[in-house]
């Protein structure tokens, strides 16, 4: 399947910001997206780059009312020859087919689609800010668009690519964050689809997290859906914990998402040689370790933030500072180490870099 190249008129183009200082993230999007669709018995059809713009959706469309859909978040950076690098994404997109298989949503064709996304970038290469610190996000979608009321497997599909340049994904940039752990509601169940990159997920967070948020917390941290102890993730990232000389992080269950970042932080690790363990953790273990100094140090790790510090945790009314509540070691050693791999500033030992 070819791509067809559909370019935005010259009256329609727009510049990217000057500056990513005061742009929100995610709020901004660059002249053109790319969109393919599939249907039973074609398969994927209509592959195309073209301008950015609405989508025409009929109201019944079956994304609207049974939520059948995933989508992906990386990251396309400047390098300091002026190209571009691309952090991992044959993961996510191996990710999303994942999410597939569990939300019924036809897969992808790994090399394809790269391909389609190289050329996208290609095509809005000027939209890759340079200012230290900012990145050009991806946000690859795929949804059920047949036009039905009436619960079912969609027979037709739309998948499609667009682009945001952005900043820090915190206001806090790489500074300690707030989190209040929360026992009242839970995020996904055993059996469920907490492991799959679905939109459902983010909706069932948004009410802990707008009620975190007005009590001047950054995030929420998730606990288990069954006995409410061991914990499980933050909304935007998974969650790190520096135990003595150990790195630990909750062990995926079916209830996680699979991070790329948790991933790239444990193959650093072991590279490293640092003790490191994927296992249960339970909150009472974090607040007696946080009471007496075994725990040193929270970070949380993702896509949006690269590398989050934590430097208090709020559960069931008390608070507990993380060591001296600013940015420690391990944390720093990762975000530097990390960034500078993404970024083309130090070498890559593990091939997860890509150059346009």
């Amino acid at each position: 399947m070819d791509v067809t190249l559909n370019r935005i008129s010259p009256e329609d183009r727009k510049n990217p910001p000057e500056s990513m200082n005061g742009v929100v993230f995610g709020s901004v999007f660059s002249n053109h997206m790319f969109s393919m669709v599939w249907d039973d018995g074609i398969g994927w059809h209509d592959a195309e780059i073209k301008p950015y713009q609405p989508l025409v959706l009929d109201p019944s469309t079956l994304v609207f009312h049974y939520g059948q859909s995933s989508f992906e978040g990386l990251k396309a950076y400047r390098n300091p020859s002026g190209g571009i690098n691309l952090f991992r994404p044959r993961e996510n997109f191996a990710r999303m087919n994942r999410t597939a298989q569990r939300m019924c949503l036809p897969e992808l064709d790994i090399e394809f689609v790269l391909g389609a996304l190289k050329q996208l970038l290609q095509e809005d290469s000027n939209w890759v800010p340079q200012e230290e610190g900012t990145s050009l996000y991806i946000r690859p979608t795929k949804i059920a668009i047949e036009e039905a009321l009436g619960l079912k497997v969609s027979s037709r599909f739309l998948f499609y690519i667009i682009l945001s340049p952005v900043g820090p994904y915190y206001p806090e940039g790489f500074n300690p964050v707030k989190i209040v752990v929360s026992d009242q509601y839970v995020r996904a169940s055993p059996g469920g689809v907490g492991e799959a990159k679905t939109a459902g997920n983010y909706a069932a967070s948004n009410l802990a997290e707008k009620e975190a948020k007005a009590e001047g917390f950054t995030q929420v941290l998730w606990l288990d859906a069954v006995e409410r102890k061991y914990i499980e993730e933050v909304g935007s990232m998974n969650i790190f914990f520096v135990i003595d000389d150990e790195i630990v992080t909750p062990q995926l269950n079916g209830s996680i998402l699979p991070g790329i970042t948790r991933k790239s932080v444990l193959e650093l690790a072991r590279h490293w040689n640092l003790k490191i363990s994927e296992r249960r953790i339970s909150m009472e273990e974090v607040q007696e370790g946080l009471k007496s100094g075994q725990v040193s140090e929270v970070f949380g790790a993702g896509t949006a933030a690269v590398i989050s510090p934590v430097g208090q945790l709020h559960y069931r009314g008390d608070s507990f500072q993380v060591g001296d509540g600013s940015t420690g070691p391990v944390a720093k050693r990762f975000f530097e180490h990390l960034t500078a791999i993404q970024y083309g500033r130090e070498e890559d030992p593990f091939g997860w870099v890509e150059t346009l």
